[in-house]
Formats: C-alpha cells, structure tokens, sequence
C-alpha cells in the first residue's frame, strides 16, 4: 500500500526531492491517482506544475482530465526539457502520460528531484502488445516510490492489468477511449483476438 511521503510544511522545499510513479494499464485510475496527489499539494499551499504530452488532446487541450471527468490545469509540452525551464519555481512537478514522452524524460525527472522537487509521474506501463512502454521502466527503477494501479476486466470482472486494442491498426501511439480499449486480466488479454492484435505469447496459458 502506497502511503504518502510527509515533510514539514514549515520548509519551503523537502530538503531532499524523489520521484514518484504511477503506473498501471488503460482506466486502472493512474490520472485520477496523479489529480489527487497534486490537489493535496495544493492544498499544503505548495507550488505545483502539472505537464502532458501536447499530442494528448483527448479531453481538453490543456487539462489534464481523468475518465472520472475530474480536471486539473495543466501545461502541454512537445519536448521533455522544457519541463525543467518551465518548474524552475515548483515544489511538486506532475507529469501525466508520461510514457509518450521522449527518453531523456528520465534524467528530466531525476534532475528535478536532484533539485529537491518532489516528482509524480502517471503513464501506461505496458502497450498493446504487453510491451514496456516507453521510458516506464526505467522511471519505475529510479523512483523511490512506485505504485502499481488495476483496472477491472472487461470481459470477467478480474484484476486488470493490460490495455487490449479492439481496432487493427499497429501503431505504439493511438490515444483513444472505451471505443478503442478496454482493459483486460492477463487470461483474457492472451485468448482474445490474437490475429487481429498479432499478439504471440511464448506459452500457451492452460
């Protein structure tokens, strides 16, 4: 279980930064999970900075916007070092989708926290076709907190862990909603539509 870091509000900035991560598949709650973290920052009166990847434009240009329609400002960026210009004056730096951005959003990260910020990330750990996606593993081995989020299946009701793509393009990138997702438990995921996702598990599941 994931239990917040504290420090005393009396400090302008934690004395040491850290990077937090959520992680999980498609509506497991990882947007909603980063929301709620940097409204209780907010509250805390500390200086918060929220980014997304500018190509995310699902819901709003600029907010960031859960599936539960709950919103919080945000800044789009094309390039993962304009983060750092950008949260110069940031106590808490939040990134969402975090996985479409380029792979030097991890010394990004790691710099910010290096500066005594604290860092949460949100993104999809796992792509279509059940891959590591993006630079999700390596912000998972650098963070000193990771927190893993399901979803629940869409097919059986069990723990979700996996994004299962109902149309046939093979593009990494296709942003979409429940019309071109759903979540899915890993029997479900396997025994779905293989020829369609061109998904070859190495075993069988039984």
């Amino acid at each position: 279980m994931f239990v917040e870091p504290h420090f005393d509000n009396s400090e302008f900035r934690p004395r040491t930064g850290w990077l937090e991560v959520i992680a999980g598949s498609m509506f497991s709650g990882k947007t909603e999970e980063l929301i709620r973290r940097l409204n209780r920052a907010k509250i805390a009166k500390q200086q918060i900075q929220i980014f997304k990847p500018s190509i995310d434009q699902r819901y709003h240009a600029q907010h960031v916007v859960s599936h539960n329609s709950n919103a919080i400002f945000s800044t789009p960026v094309e390039q993962a070092s304009r983060i750092l210009t950008l949260s110069e004056s940031a106590d808490v730096v939040g990134i969402d989708e975090v996985q479409f951005f380029d792979a030097s959003i991890v010394q990004v990260c790691s710099q910010l926290a290096n500066q005594g910020k604290r860092v949460i990330v949100a993104g999809l750990d796992l792509d279509f076709k059940a891959k590591p996606f993006g630079s999700m593993p390596q912000l998972m081995a650098v963070a000193e907190f990771v927190t893993k989020l399901h979803a629940i299946c869409m097919r059986c009701g069990g723990i979700a862990n996996f994004s299962y793509r109902l149309v046939a393009s093979q593009e990494e990138v296709l942003l979409g909603e429940t019309e071109a997702y759903e979540a899915r438990c890993r029997r479900c995921f396997y025994t779905g539509d293989q020829e369609k996702n061109k998904i070859h598990p190495q075993h069988e599941i039984q």
